[in-house]
């Protein structure tokens, strides 16, 4: 589904993903999650309990987005379809670990969340659809003042 400029973003950007979703109320809520992507999935970890799983076990539809703050603005977002799976989430998490921080799972962070007593779950996305932009060209001028130029996806 993703061309591979896409994936190499969705792979190697370590930008924690915005997750929106449909509330008990119908409200939309956004809620920001590390995320893992591969085999043109999105994966997240969340304890079972948390409000989210509940949400989304009600209403598995999704919208998600990942992209930089700091100038020139880039990035994906799209809709996917979400399945909660109780077997993988300790695994994800670990992954997430790893992405996400320099000491991975032996980081001090690391070890509190794997030793909470809470049971981990697994968020997969799977996306029905999705677009990227890229205003790298138009924002030049902005990246000559930045410290370093962020990961954006090329067109292609």
């Amino acid at each position: 589904m993703f061309p591979e400029n896409v994936r190499e973003y969705m792979k190697n950007s370590k930008i924690p993903i915005r997750l929106s979703f449909q509330s008990e109320s119908g409200w939309p809520m956004i809620i920001s999650l590390w995320y893992d992507f591969h085999d043109d999935k999105i994966f997240l970890a969340t304890p079972q309990s948390s409000k989210v799983v509940n949400y989304l076990l009600k209403s598995p539809r999704c919208a998600f987005e990942v992209s930089n703050e700091d100038p020139p603005y880039c990035g994906v977002r799209g809709q996917a379809k979400v399945e909660i799976n109780e077997k993988t989430g300790l695994s994800t998490l670990q992954q997430l670990l790893d992405k996400y921080l320099p000491e991975g799972r032996e980081s001090a962070f690391g070890k509190r969340l794997l030793n909470r007593k809470m049971k981990e779950v697994a968020i997969i996305l799977k996306p029905l659809n999705f677009f990227m932009w890229n205003f790298k060209d138009r924002m030049q001028d902005s990246i000559n003042g930045s410290k370093k130029e962020p990961l954006c996806p090329e067109a292609s």
